[in-house]
């Protein structure tokens, strides 16, 4: 196993066999670790003090992937552990704060990062409610964007506002910060309505139906992303596809104009786009909107 050592935050982090092929086009782990190394001022806000699980592709996208929660045994004494009591057993899950511990899960072939949507403060409670918006067959991206824009409606007449993202693959995800003041079922419930909402005004492309060969040609609205020990895919996280897309904020005008697609955004277009647009989700760290209105309706 080819080794070296670099110094990151401070940390002394082992790297391996970093010409490994990843992705099937020719980028290798190096890639997947300098990518993150560059995107860790604006990830690591948004994951921080929230407990990640490992999607790991030890082989790249053509060895298949395998989830872990537990932080292993072998690493670093400065990886952040936090330990989640769970109806069978206590998770000790990994907790990303700085640059050394993203940089060195992807030395651990983690291309996507997995976080909670409740902070580690106040686990009970998330500070994040989520709509996910997902493609069936016969659905087409653009049926997508039109169906996130009802949702978007639905939450402006609550009073909330939600943040549009790519997931990386064919769907999008929305994300609505909120006060850490709610129970997992309460925000469930909550998006439970939004998502009934919409598809009881477009049932033709909208659906909360959960037997995937009910779905043909609608946008399934994921509501149940919102159960304790979910984790979601997070903004400038990489997937496990062609191309190595990545999961990028998007700005509504954008999604109302409908002339983007997932492809557009990957590991080589990201760092020009921030550029350009800075950090579209800042505002999801800053604002704490609360469901009042919303849960009056449920």
């Amino acid at each position: 196993m080819k080794e070296s050592y670099v110094k990151v935050s401070d940390r002394e982090v082992k790297l391996t066999n970093l010409d490994k092929l990843i992705w099937p086009e020719g980028l290798t782990k190096a890639h997947l670790v300098k990518y993150y190394s560059d995107i860790a001022p604006h990830i690591l806000p948004h994951l921080c003090n929230r407990p990640l699980v490992m999607k790991r592709y030890p082989d790249g996208l053509d060895g298949g992937p395998f989830y872990q929660k537990e932080c292993p045994d072998y690493a670093p004494d400065w990886i952040i552990r936090h330990p989640v009591e769970h109806s069978e057993k206590v998770v000790n899950y990994i907790v990303c704060n700085d640059a050394a511990t993203l940089v060195w899960l992807a030395n651990q072939g983690c291309i996507e990062m997995h976080a909670w949507l409740a902070r580690i403060e106040n686990l009970e409670s998330p500070d994040l409610a989520v709509m996910d918006l997902d493609p069936a067959e016969g659905a087409t991206f653009h049926d997508t964007m039109k169906v996130a824009l009802l949702v978007r409606g639905v939450l402006e007449q609550c009073g909330l506002a939600g943040f549009p993202k790519t997931s990386g693959a064919s769907g999008l995800h929305l994300f609505i910060p909120i006060k850490p003041v709610y129970s997992w079922q309460v925000v469930t419930n909550a998006m439970k309505f939004v998502a009934e909402t919409v598809t009881g005004v477009c049932p033709d492309k909208a659906t909360v139906e959960r037997k995937v060969d009910k779905r043909a040609g609608k946008v399934y609205l994921d509501y149940l992303q919102n159960g304790r020990g979910k984790t979601m895919a997070f903004q400038y996280g990489l997937r496990p596809l062609p191309g190595a897309p990545v999961s990028t904020p998007l700005d509504w005008s954008e999604v109302e104009r409908g002339d983007i697609h997932p492809q557009d955004f990957n590991m080589k277009t990201i760092f020009n786009r921030i550029e350009i647009q800075g950090d579209i989700y800042g505002e999801v760290l800053s604002r704490r909107q609360t469901l009042d209105g919303l849960l009056k309706m449920v």
